[in-house]
């Protein structure tokens, strides 16, 4: 009797290995080829009959399988026992062409200005703006007198305004429905440290 493992053709993990020789007769003499060929062909046969056992000594497999009826609002495909099939190849969800959110980076023009009615528009539509003030390096007041024009402006729109490093040259802006964690604000090396 074959195992369940010898009918998929694989060995037995539990059992003896037992070597597989076909049944061959030795041939003493081969007087002509026509006795050589009907020889042959006998082997063939009962080679091919010994490897074929009736399935019916084979273990019977049973699943206590219940089919699951689809949910009420279902129109996907259906298995051919009626369970919902979930297709994984198919996009059902349509991809945005373009972002609706970003992230700014703002730096002072040639003038050394900054455009607050250009970030007052970007914050509105939820973008998040970071103004570098590094480039003010020798001017102390300007620097100061942006940081005003960004805070009057942010309180106008509704934001607050976060400083990114310890120097508050580098200062971010969120967008109007971005949250920001206040909790944990540890900026530069040292904290790190």
């Amino acid at each position: 009797m074959v195992s369940l493992w010898g009918f998929f053709g694989l060995p037995d993990p539990d059992g003896v290995q037992k070597p597989s020789q076909p049944n061959v007769k030795p041939v003493e003499s081969q007087p002509d080829v026509e006795e050589n060929n009907l020889t042959q062909s006998t082997l063939d046969t009962e080679q091919t009959e010994s490897s074929q056992e009736p399935l019916s000594d084979l273990p019977k497999i049973t699943t206590n399988h219940t089919p699951i009826s689809p949910p009420q609002n279902w129109q996907g495909p259906v298995t051919a026992d009626g369970e919902p099939f979930h297709d994984m190849g198919v996009q059902t969800q349509v991809r945005r062409s373009f972002p609706t959110r970003a992230l700014r980076y703002v730096s002072p023009d040639e003038m050394k200005r900054i455009p607050t009615r250009g970030i007052a528009q970007r914050i509105a539509n939820g973008d998040t703006v970071i103004v570098d003030l590094r480039g003010l390096v020798h001017m102390d007041s300007h620097q100061n007198a942006c940081r005003r024009d960004l805070k009057m402006m942010t309180d106008e729109v509704g934001v607050g305004v976060f400083a990114l490093d310890q120097e508050d040259k580098l200062l971010m802006i969120p967008g109007t429905d971005v949250m920001v964690d206040v909790g944990n604000h540890n900026l530069g090396i040292n904290p790190l440290m």
